[in-house]
């Protein structure tokens, strides 16, 4: 091949290659679509909806029953977190209610602020709206408690006089101040639950002629059991219905004044020989329950249910906490799961500590009590004023209200305020308690409402933050409590 031809065939090819590069190059951006570009996939976000409600009391007071605005949303993501399983499937008593005792000082204080003023307390403690804390049980004192301004009775007569018809009893000293409040709690919330218990009998009833200690006279076991049917009865008259009475207040404390010693024979003996049949005789519906005094001596209670005579008339035993531990109260329902077992009082001191009193009565007046089979939960003193009165002589001058009244305008909330507010708003009377496992540090009870909501109160007990779950139905919530805080939590 010459050397011209090998020259033009060269030619030719790049002339050839030229055109289909120039073409192709035509053809793309023509009418060729060109390489298939994926678009990126966009996730959409989760949406955290918000299935928990969280209500808040920190131990510095920093937070005071507030309901917390974050999201707690139940999911399935597994973490290492520690679990507070509530189970709706395990079922234990029913719930009466929490409260206070209302004494005739927590009625003469509140009593002293101004009609406004004191309607917008009376709605906040007993309503049911968004801004009250719902107290749905009471404890009242039949005659005077230590927390009065003097002792009395409702049958007191000159020293040597006797009065076996009862002719004399008389409710006017608390006409103008339990009696009237109770009237106007009752028009607010007329399903509250009132427990009575007497500090002492009159004195013609007993063997020392005092307030302050001594015991019934056996010969006036007959006509001290007339006088609660009477009390019952003109309570009623003033629209008042009496749910229990106990017997005696602290049966084995006679240094109060007012006071009065009672044995557990003695109690057994006056229960099935007098006052029961005389509520029996009455028609009487209210509910006998004994004991009334500390956790540190369950057979009290335990060996007047016992008596075969007596036990029909018993409806429980009820227990206080200054000696002893709250466990008793499972002892006793062990041995009698027929009858019932309440918490009818602890006081906080003038001297005590917000974040102490908080941890220490959530976890054992609160969740202790509940955890221990008790169908309610009650603090002692509703109010007093700035000096923590009134009181009687020889009464208890360290004993803080749930409020303090400070003029007749205003008032402030102490802890007890705050360590029934977490369970009376969100339990009313007739929810269940149900189950509920305690895990480390973190003391809990949970419950569902008539309306079947689910409540868990809880109670960090340890000394820092802790993070958990709650799980319920196999799903998980993560939320956490700084040490001593309380939350109580609520879904449907």
């Amino acid at each position: 091949m010459n050397l011209n031809f090998k020259t033009t065939i060269k030619a030719l090819f790049l002339a050839l290659t030229v055109f289909t590069q120039v073409k192709c190059s035509s053809s793309n951006d023509a009418t060729d679509p060109g390489p298939v570009v994926t678009p990126p996939v966009v996730t959409p976000p989760v949406v955290v909806t918000n299935d928990v409600d969280f209500w808040l009391t920190k131990g510095d007071q920093s937070v005071l029953l507030a309901k917390q605005t974050g999201t707690l949303g139940f999911g399935t993501t597994v973490n290492t977190y520690a679990n507070i399983e509530v189970s709706e499937s395990q079922k234990y008593q029913t719930i009466d209610g929490f409260g206070y005792t209302l004494t005739g000082g927590s009625a003469d204080v509140i009593n002293q602020l101004t009609p406004a003023k004191k309607s917008a307390l009376l709605q906040e403690l007993f309503g049911s709206g968004e801004n009250s804390i719902g107290i749905s049980y009471l404890r009242i004192s039949i005659g005077a408690s230590d927390l009065n301004a003097a002792p009395f009775t409702y049958n007191d007569l000159p020293t040597g006089d006797t009065d076996l018809d009862l002719a004399k009893f008389s409710l006017d000293k608390d006409k103008a101040g339990v009696i009237a409040l109770l009237k106007e709690i009752l028009a607010i919330n007329p399903k509250i639950m009132i427990l009575a218990t007497p500090w002492s009998a009159p004195l013609w009833m007993k063997d020392k002629d005092s307030f302050i200690g001594g015991k019934l006279q056996p010969k006036y076991y007959d006509v001290y059991a007339k006088y609660f049917v009477k009390y019952i009865q003109q309570m009623k008259a003033e629209g008042i219905t009496i749910d229990a009475v106990t017997p005696q207040n602290e049966p084995l404390h006679d240094g109060n004044n007012p006071s009065m010693y009672m044995s557990a024979v003695d109690q057994a003996t006056f229960i099935k020989t007098n006052l029961g049949p005389a509520f029996k005789a009455a028609g009487i519906k209210t509910k006998i329950i004994a004991y009334d005094h500390n956790c540190d001596n369950p057979n009290y209670p335990k060996s007047i249910l016992a008596d075969a005579d007596a036990f029909p008339f018993v409806d429980g035993s009820a227990f206080h906490l200054y000696a002893g531990d709250i466990s008793a109260l499972t002892n006793v329902y062990n041995s009698y799961p027929t009858k019932n077992v309440y918490f009818t009082e602890q006081w906080t001191s003038s001297a005590g500590d917000f974040g102490g009193d908080l941890k220490w009565h959530v976890r054992n007046v609160i969740i202790g009590s509940v955890r221990n089979y008790s169908r309610n939960a009650l603090e002692w003193n509703l109010a007093n004023n700035g000096s923590f009165e009134p009181h009687t002589s020889g009464g208890c001058t360290m004993c803080k209200g749930a409020l303090t009244v400070t003029t007749s305008e205003n008032f402030q909330r102490n802890v007890a305020y705050y360590i029934i507010a977490h369970a009376s708003k969100f339990v009313p009377a007739g929810s269940t308690r149900i189950g509920s496992n305690i895990s480390g540090n973190l003391q809990n009870a949970a419950f569902v409402t008539p309306t079947g909501t689910k409540v868990l109160i809880v109670e960090n007990d340890g000394a820092t933050n802790e993070i958990f779950n709650i799980k319920f139905n196999d799903k998980w919530v993560t939320t956490s409590l700084d040490a001593g805080a309380v939350g109580t939590y609520t879904w449907k």
